[in-house]
C-alpha cells in the first residue's frame, strides 16, 4: 500500500479541530497558516476528499474529514505511546485549555508567552466551553485552563478580566419593555449564556431564546443577521458588523482565572498563570482606544 498519513500532517489536522480554524491551529503549533494548510491538503490527496471547509475564520469538518480526526486522535495516541515505551526522547507536553472568547483574542500572544515560560516543554491547545474545560482540568486531560469563573470556591488562580457587553446589528430595533427580549445564546453548558438571561429575567423581563449557537462564529452570525442581542466579552478593536447596546443591563466584569490539575506542580501552574497576565496587559496595551 502506498499511501501513507503523516503524523505531522495528522497533528495539524487535530490543532485545526481542537483550536478552531487554520490561524489559531498555526499559532499553536508555531507554524504558519499556509504550512497548517498544506498539511491538511497533504492529507486529501491521500484519501481523496475534502476534509475541511472554511466559513470565515472558522473551519468545518466534512463527514470524511470528521472520521479521519477520530483516527488521526487514535493514530497519535499510538504512536506517543509507543515512544514512551520505547524510552524515546521527547519534550514534556503542557495541554492549555481556553474560552473560545479568550483564545479568538490572545491565542498568539499566548503561545508566545507560554513557550517562553516553558522553553522545554510542547505546549499544545484545547477550546472548548468553560464548564466542560473545568471538568478536563479535574479529570487530568488538560493541565491547564483559563476558565471565565464567577462562582467557583476552588483556589484558582486570578488572570485577570474581560469586560461583557451587549451586541446587536446597527440596524437592530429592541421590542417593547413589556416583550420579550430576542437573544442569541451558546448552546449549554455556557457561563455567559447564565449571565444574560439572568440579566434579563432580573429585571422582570422575559428573554426569548431565538436562535443558539455552538461557537463563537455562529453566535456572531446570528446577531449580524438581525435576530436578536448577544452577551460577550468586549472587543477591541470592535466587532465587525456589530454596535454596543448600552440600553441593556450592564454587567460587572468576568473574571478569568487558571485552573491546573490535580498533581500538577505549583510552580507550573504559577508560571501559566503569569503568562496568561501578561498576554492579557499586553492584549490591553495594544488595543486601540475605542
Amino acid at each position: 500500500m502506498s499511501a501513507v498519513l503523516d503524523v505531522v500532517a495528522l497533528r495539524s489536522l487535530v490543532a485545526v479541530a481542537d483550536c478552531g480554524g487554520f490561524h489559531r491551529a498555526a499559532a499553536a503549533l508555531s507554524l504558519t497558516q499556509s504550512a497548517v494548510s498544506q498539511h491538511v491538503r497533504k492529507l486529501e490527496r491521500v484519501v481523496g476528499r475534502k476534509l475541511v471547509g472554511r466559513e470565515g475564520r472558522q473551519a468545518r469538518f466534512t463527514p470524511t474529514g470528521e472520521q479521519l480526526l477520530a483516527e488521526a486522535r487514535h493514530i497519535l495516541d499510538v504512536h506517543d505511546s509507543a515512544l514512551r515505551r520505547l524510552d524515546a526522547e521527547e519534550p514534556r507536553t503542557l495541554v492549555f485549555g481556553s474560552t473560545e472568547h479568550a483564545a479568538d483574542r490572545l491565542l498568539p500572544e499566548l503561545a508566545t508567552r507560554l513557550r517562553a515560560a516553558f522553553p522545554a516543554w510542547e505546549v499544545r491547545f484545547r477550546l472548548d466551553r468553560t464548564a466542560r474545560l473545568a471538568d478536563a482540568v479535574d479529570r487530568g486531560t488538560i493541565d491547564i485552563a483559563l476558565l471565565i469563573d464567577y462562582l467557583d470556591s476552588r483556589p484558582n488562580r486570578e488572570a485577570g478580566q474581560f469586560r461583557l457587553e451587549w451586541y446587536a446589528a446597527p440596524d437592530w430595533e429592541p421590542p417593547a419593555p413589556d416583550e420579550p427580549l430576542p437573544m442569541v445564546v451558546f448552546d449549554e453548558p455556557c457561563v455567559t449564556r447564565r449571565l444574560a438571561v439572568g440579566a434579563v429575567t432580573g429585571l422582570g423581563r422575559q428573554p426569548d431564546l431565538v436562535c443558539e449557537a455552538a461557537d463563537l462564529a455562529g453566535v456572531l452570525a446570528a446577531v449580524r443577521s438581525g435576530l436578536g442581542v448577544a452577551l460577550l466579552p468586549s472587543a477591541k478593536p470592535r466587532l465587525e458588523g456589530l454596535v454596543v447596546r448600552d440600553d441593556l443591563p450592564q454587567l460587572g466584569p468576568a473574571p478569568l482565572r487558571v485552573r491546573a490539575r490535580p498533581g500538577l506542580p505549583d510552580d507550573v501552574a504559577d508560571l501559566a498563570a503569569q503568562a496568561v497576565h501578561e498576554a492579557l496587559e499586553a492584549h490591553a496595551a495594544c488595543a486601540p482606544p475605542s
